[in-house]
């Protein structure tokens, strides 16, 4: 009896031990991706355009990294790299986003062209990219992903281009 009740207690003990060690690291998604502090240098929160006005936002390395997953789960399939695989002549790069009909070299643009996607002229509605209703991503999840593909555009070497 007595020694069924020394193993619970270090049972107890033990599972007491191991909650403390694990809850002092650091959530997964708390972690930045190297990608993200290498090559899109963001250590600390970065200002990223939120409109055409030229206004800016903070956006942490955090951040960046869920819209770099993001943007790796859903668009890394036609957009490697910066480029546009269905249609090579219109990549990410920022002079690409700032030339299309509206303006996407901002968070506000690039949000409203992923909740309905434009054509490049803005004429009319494109099925090449799928539209992303709140239903499948938060406000807070596109503008992240906006976020890291406008900073890509900016810091990563090669992003955009025919040398990615």
């Amino acid at each position: 009896m007595q020694r069924s009740l020394l193993v619970r207690c270090l049972l107890g003990i033990f599972g007491i031990v191991v909650g403390i060690v694990f809850s002092s690291f650091p959530a997964q998604a708390d972690t930045v991706d190297s990608y993200v502090s290498r090559y899109l240098k963001a250590r600390e929160p970065v200002p990223i355009e939120i409109n055409q006005q030229g206004q800016t936002r903070l956006f942490s390395p955090v951040e960046l990294t869920e819209g770099k997953r993001l943007f790796e789960e859903n668009c890394k399939n036609c957009h490697v790299g910066g480029a546009t695989l269905p249609n090579p002549l219109v990549s990410l790069s920022l002079d690409d986003l700032k030339a299309a009909n509206p303006a996407r070299d901002n968070i506000n643009g690039l949000v409203a062209y992923l909740r309905k996607p434009l054509t490049y002229d803005g004429s009319e509605e494109t099925f090449w990219c799928r539209q992303v209703p709140e239903s499948w991503m938060s406000q807070a999840q596109v503008e992240n992903l906006s976020a890291f593909i406008l900073r890509a555009a900016e810091r990563a070497p090669g992003w955009g281009t025919e040398t990615f």
